[in-house]
């Protein structure tokens, strides 16, 4: 490692897209096809744009097996952008993955097969100057091996053992191979650096796996010998005395040592299993114990990235980068983990330790890590872009990536306030008797930071606060005293007291029929009233967020509607919601506008599913219209997605809702059986045969073009009998 590089004062920022392919069960669980990256050159300008210095760049073993020419005319034009872009690629050969259907990491020719591989690459790029051969070859051997979770699924300890070896042995072959090409080729070595915390009890398991943590290290560097606690480990489970000798003869050393760190990666082992649900129960040979993480049990405390950090350095000595470093949660958060990750780095660097880079990780988000990739499309987290619409949209991450690259102190406010992980909404076990409590006051001493103002008052008011306190975002809620109370001379002296980074307009006229009766008063509230706030926000460069809504449609294109598609409202409430996007955009075009469906909210006691569940049960027989169709979404799920949108500065008309086309009829029918309602008979009945001022469009369901999709309909209701027990109990 050039000393000039270790002496940078500056933290590099990396990139990486995750880019697993991951046989599970005999398909293939390919991240790259699923994130679009391998079919868009475009994306590396994105990378350039934010800073990017070194990017973890995907030439994956089982992609070329199956691709052949093909992969060589794809990645040639690739890494010559990369390099008009000054962006030096880490080539990674083999990401969680098992190499290509024909080999097995069992096999003994595994190693040698993955460095003929390795060779092939340095000969068709010898400019190539860092390589990753096998990123965190412990948890792909845990999770292949150990767990069963990933091809070939085994369950023993013998089988992790060799896939582990397998794969140390794989690197460095691979290291000497490509050093023929190129010999300043330098390995950047991978691992999530987690840490184990226990009862007393446990300890002896909790040593066990913390030694674990640095064994690819200590391998790799020469330290691994009949002395090492893991020597007799691999012993004792039958492997052969000539594997292990093999790397007391050969070890290459990581010219930078490479740290992955989750929210996840420290755990906690408690043998205290009556303090946990059943299904968490897990154990060893000798006790029954709870394997979870440290953030959410309350006695406990994170090490934290910079002491871990901080000890890797002092272990090695040798440069150290954060290579991965993600949240799969709301935006400001995704902003406060990777701001304190970032900080952690920095401190570490004025302290005199040899850290040099942390990595956006990753770039294009990510699909199904919450079930460890056994679920295919099922679930995805954005990252630094969001890619669900088919085209990188960058979010706020991006811009707090492109100001700490430039070493600019970064301007969203939200960072201020701690992450939830440092925060008393983490613990879900070990409770103080006042979590409650202990929650109200901490969330009221960020009150007199930057906050978002909502106006309306409204069950939709009450569920932006509920979020807002369960984000940690500063919120102040309008009370009216009665209708229109606010003029703007008090609207601009509510935004000069408190200086609010945002404002979400919230209106309370939102029944339909009502509005036929009173027009004037709907076009008050849906329309003047907003349009006022917009260009109010506009003079004082606030951002705003208001709702509309899918009675905007006639309802007769019997496809969802997105956002492009013409207005023709056929009530007065749409209309009045029609000329409201119309006029907030004319006089404000930076306004966000979020239309919606059917809004399942358990903060409304007046509405049809609360009114079914929870009144008049004794009424045998009940109604429900089964030709009015609509797109449900379940509104906490709505405002979560409103407010990363409103942090990411979007702008404009937003369809957000639900996958599922459904009647009112339709979901009566699932409520009540997921609510375990037995004595109400529902019946089916067109609209026609219900008497009501305003006509309904029979379709109003919605999609949109930025590919946002809400739960389905079954999570939904779960969700929404869940919290209705919750909050109205309290």
């Amino acid at each position: 490692m050039e000393q000039s590089e270790s002496k940078n004062n500056q933290i590099e920022i990396w990139g990486g897209v995750e880019c697993s392919v991951v046989r599970i069960n005999g398909t293939v669980h390919d991240q790259l096809k699923m994130n679009g990256h391998e079919d868009r050159l475009d994306d590396l300008d994105l990378f350039a744009e934010i800073g990017l210095k070194k990017l973890r760049y995907p030439l994956l073993w089982e992609k070329y097996a199956s691709q052949k020419e093909n992969f060589f005319t794809k990645h040639d034009a690739r890494l010559e952008k990369l390099r008009l872009l000054n962006i030096e690629p880490i080539a990674g050969l083999l990401h969680h993955g098992s190499g290509p259907f024909e080999t097995d990491m069992l096999q003994p020719e595994f190693p040698y097969l993955l460095a003929e591989y390795a060779y092939t690459i340095a000969k068709q790029y010898p400019w190539i100057e860092y390589y990753t051969p096998v990123n965190e070859p412990m948890t792909t051997a845990r999770f292949s091996g150990l767990y069963g979770i990933w091809y070939p699924h085994l369950k023993d300890d013998y089988s992790f053992a060799m896939m582990y070896i397998n794969e140390i042995k794989g690197i460095i072959l691979s290291m000497v191979k490509i050093r023929e090409i190129n010999p300043k080729a330098k390995l950047v070595q991978t691992e999530d650096i987690a840490r184990i915390h226990s009862t007393s009890i446990l300890s002896y398991q909790a040593n066990l796996e913390n030694e674990r943590v640095w064994l690819t290290y200590d391998i790799l560097t020469g330290n691994f010998g009949p002395t090492h606690s893991y020597w007799e480990y691999f012993l004792s489970l039958g492997v052969d005395i000539e594997e292990l000798e093999f790397f007391t003869k050969h070890h290459f050393t990581p010219a930078i040592c490479g740290f992955n760190y989750y929210v996840t990666s420290e755990r906690f082992l408690d043998d205290r299993i009556n303090d946990y649900p059943m299904r968490m129960i897990g154990g060893n040979d000798f006790h029954d114990y709870v394997d979870i993480e440290v953030v959410r049990v309350g006695e406990q405390k994170m090490k934290g990235i910079e002491a871990l950090l901080n000890e890797a350095c002092k272990r090695y000595n040798l440069p150290v980068a954060l290579t991965e470093i993600h949240l799969a949660c709301t935006r400001e958060e995704q902003l406060r983990w990777f701001s304190d990750a970032y900080n952690a780095v920095k401190s570490l660097k004025q302290q005199g330790m040899n850290v040099i880079a942390i990595t956006a990780w990753s770039l294009l988000g990510s699909f199904d890590w919450n079930t460890l990739l056994q679920y295919k499309g099922k679930y995805y987290e954005t990252g630094v872009f969001d890619i669900r619409s088919g085209k990188p949209r960058a979010t706020a991450m991006s811009n707090l990536i492109k100001e700490l690259a430039s070493d600019n102190k970064p301007t969203e406010n939200l960072l201020e306030i701690p992450g939830w992980w440092k925060r008393n909404v983490r613990i879900s076990y070990q409770q103080p008797e006042d979590i409650k409590q202990l929650i109200t006051n901490e969330f009221i001493e960020y009150q007199s930071l930057q906050p978002l103002i909502v106006f309306g008052e409204s069950s939709i008011s009450t569920a932006f606060e509920q979020m807002c306190i369960l984000r940690g975002i500063p919120v102040i809620t309008m009370q009216k005293i009665g209708p229109f109370t606010y003029s703007e001379e008090e609207i601009i002296k509510v935004i000069r007291q408190n200086n609010p980074w945002a404002i979400v307009y919230i209106s309370e006229f939102s029944k339909i029929d009502e509005a036929e009766i009173s027009p004037l008063d709907c076009y008050r509230e849906n329309t003047h009233y907003p349009r006022l706030l917009a260009q109010i926000c506009k003079a004082h460069n606030v951002r705003m967020l208001t709702l509309s809504s899918d009675q905007v449609f006639n309802g007769r294109k019997k496809q969802p509607y997105i956002e492009a598609d013409s207005t023709d409202p056929i009530n007065v409430y749409g209309m009045s919601k029609k000329i409201a996007e119309e006029s907030i955009l004319m006089v404000n075009s930076d306004v966000l506008i979020i239309r919606s469906s059917l809004l399942m909210n358990p903060y409304n006691t007046d509405e049809f599913l609360f009114d079914l569940l929870f009144k008049n049960q004794h009424t045998r027989n009940r109604y429900l219209v089964s030709d009015i169709v609509v797109s449900p979404a379940y509104l906490p799920d709505l405002i979560n997605t409103a407010l990363d949108l409103l942090i990411d500065k979007e702008k404009g008309i937003w369809h957000i809702s639900g996958p599922d086309v459904v009647s009112y009829f339709d979901i009566a029918e699932m409520a009540i059986s997921f609510a375990g309602i037995s004595n109400i008979k529902l019946h089916p009945i067109p609209s026609i045969k219900i008497v009501a001022h305003a006509k309904r469009p029979a379709f109003t369901a919605l999609r949109s073009a930025s590919g946002i999709v809400l739960p389905g309909i079954e999570e939904s209701v779960v969700k929404y009998i869940s919290e209705i027990a919750n909050y109205h109990r309290t």
